[in-house]
């Protein structure tokens, strides 16, 4: 995303929001015109189910079973799905109205009976040239977790995956462990983008030390932008995540913060890496802006040798080209010849001068 996009987007957000009142629910982000996909997954150390339902009140005979189900919607457009959703599951309509707005920042809110916790899932888009950002809303409760998307698809399949299978010991655990199981796939999959990045910088360098070229440096600057919107996302993620290892919910069994310890160690992790290819990025600009520099000397030397050798030549050029009458070497017989002997010579004689000073 460019700092153009950024800024329309703040602003569009902004002017969309005004004036409303606290808990109103008015989606603010992109338009969509799908429908939203609700997905439930419902388990426990012998049982597992997962399906698809057409209308969000499927999902409400499920906040009392002694199970643990997951709640996952794919589009938050229509707000009366949310609206729905969060009433019935007792949430506060701050947290629904946090829920479609899609720019918030990442945080995590204790509302004793459930846990609210915002961020943002990162992947590469454009052929991956430039990073996009998708708000998660994830509520923990009791016996259920409920998650919010923008779109359709995921980091989570691993996750699926795991549950439909029955590996590790997520199928053991409770709906603590089940949101930490998502909120450390969403961190996990920050190493995947960090990696490309390092790839792309690798390849910047070898361009630069090869034949930095225009084009280089407007790399150079995207590069930048891309790495400023990801350190946007991903520093107050470490706020949510120490958030949670201080947390004294009851909803957090004591076994889940050695995980939630994990994903803080995580996310210092790749926030240092961002810091690091930033102070890489800002060398490699200072690199290209020096080459170029010397680049532009080497040419300035190069044409302030060749004119300091046509200074004498043009000098007798133009003594010898004013023709006044009594010039005495006008009528001399090999006049013309000598010109060019002195000529030759005095170009001999700088060049010579030049190559033992290493200017050539």
């Amino acid at each position: 995303m460019s700092g153009d996009d950024i800024i329309r987007e703040i602003s569009y957000k902004a002017s969309k929001k005004a004036g409303l009142a606290p808990g109103s629910l008015i989606h603010i982000g992109e338009e969509r015109t799908e429908k939203p996909r609700i997905t439930i997954i419902d388990y426990n150390r012998d049982n597992y189910q997962e399906r698809v339902v057409e209308n969000v009140e499927e999902c409400f005979p499920f906040k009392e079973y002694p199970t643990v189900t997951w709640i996952n919607i794919d589009g938050i457009h229509q707000v009366d799905i949310i609206e729905k959703l969060g009433t019935h599951f007792g949430l506060h309509p701050l947290v629904m109205e946090d829920i479609v707005h899609t720019n918030q920042r990442p945080k995590m809110e204790d509302y004793d009976s459930y846990l609210y916790v915002v961020l943002k899932m990162l992947w590469l888009g454009n052929g991956g040239a430039d990073v996009r950002a998708e708000q998660i809303s994830i509520i923990l409760g009791k016996n259920f977790v409920l998650s919010f998307q923008e779109l359709e698809g995921d980091t989570f399949d691993f996750v699926r995956e795991r549950l439909r299978n029955a590996k590790g010991r997520i199928r053991l655990m409770g709906a603590d462990y089940l949101a930490y199981t998502l909120l450390d796939s969403i961190v996990d999959n920050y190493f995947i983008i960090i990696e490309k990045f390092g790839e792309v910088i690798e390849e910047l360098e070898e361009e630069l030390v090869e034949n930095p070229e225009p084009v280089t440096l407007q790399n150079i600057h995207n590069l930048k932008k891309e790495m400023i919107y990801m350190r946007k996302s991903v520093w107050p993620l470490r706020e949510v995540i120490s958030g949670l290892e201080r947390s004294e919910s009851h909803l957090l069994e004591d076994t889940t913060f050695v995980f939630l310890k994990d994903v803080y160690d995580h996310t210092i992790q790749v926030a240092d890496s961002i810091e690091t290819y930033r102070d890489v990025l800002s060398g490699i600009l200072d690199v290209y802006l020096s080459s170029i520099s010397n680049k532009m000397n080497e040419v300035m030397k190069t044409l302030t040798i060749i004119a300091t050798i046509f200074i004498p030549l043009t000098f007798l050029a133009g003594m010898y080209g004013m023709n006044f009458r009594y010039m005495p070497e006008l009528d001399w017989k090999w006049g013309y010849p000598a010109v060019w002997v002195i000529n030759i010579l005095i170009f001999i004689s700088m060049y010579t001068y030049f190559h033992r000073k290493n200017w050539l």
